[in-house]
């Protein structure tokens, strides 16, 4: 019989596949149910942190503009689950068809997820999406695979 934090971090790997459900369909009434409320992102473009769920879902419209078809990628998701806290970090690449036409195979990121249980449910409370940083140049390594 599993034990609670086997259920949870099931739970968890099942939300962080609706995650890529609503990216892949575009869909952000589906997404805004993942998120806590004030929720705080560090995403990949500016600002430094998108604060609250209407700024995490203002950023994902932004992206859905970009493309006419999009898929979102995880890969090598590790958990760690508390009680009513749990944190992963996995490799995720978003790539697709941009509005032009063009076929991308995007770039992987390094993402990290910080989930609060709250009413029972686990929500995401904070995620952040990076690239290496080539010190000498000041600019982000985006040709990295894992």
């Amino acid at each position: 019989m599993p034990t609670r934090r086997e259920e949870d971090e099931a739970t968890i790997r099942r939300h962080i596949g609706r995650v890529v459900e609503g990216i892949r369909a575009k869909d952000l009434d589906a997404l805004r149910r993942l998120y806590a409320t004030d929720v705080v992102s560090f995403d990949v473009e500016p600002p430094l942190q998108h604060a609250g769920i209407d700024a995490k879902l203002k950023n994902w419209a932004k992206v859905f503009a970009v493309f006419q078809e999009v898929d979102y990628e995880v890969r090598d998701l590790t958990l760690a689950v508390g009680d009513d806290v749990a944190f992963g970090h996995c490799f995720g690449r978003l790539s697709g068809t941009l509005g032009n036409g063009t076929a991308t195979s995007g770039i992987w990121v390094r993402g990290t997820f910080c989930f609060r249980k709250t009413g029972g449910d686990w929500l995401i409370a904070h995620d952040q999406a990076s690239v290496p940083l080539d010190i000498a140049s000041g600019r982000g390594v985006t040709d990295l695979e894992p």
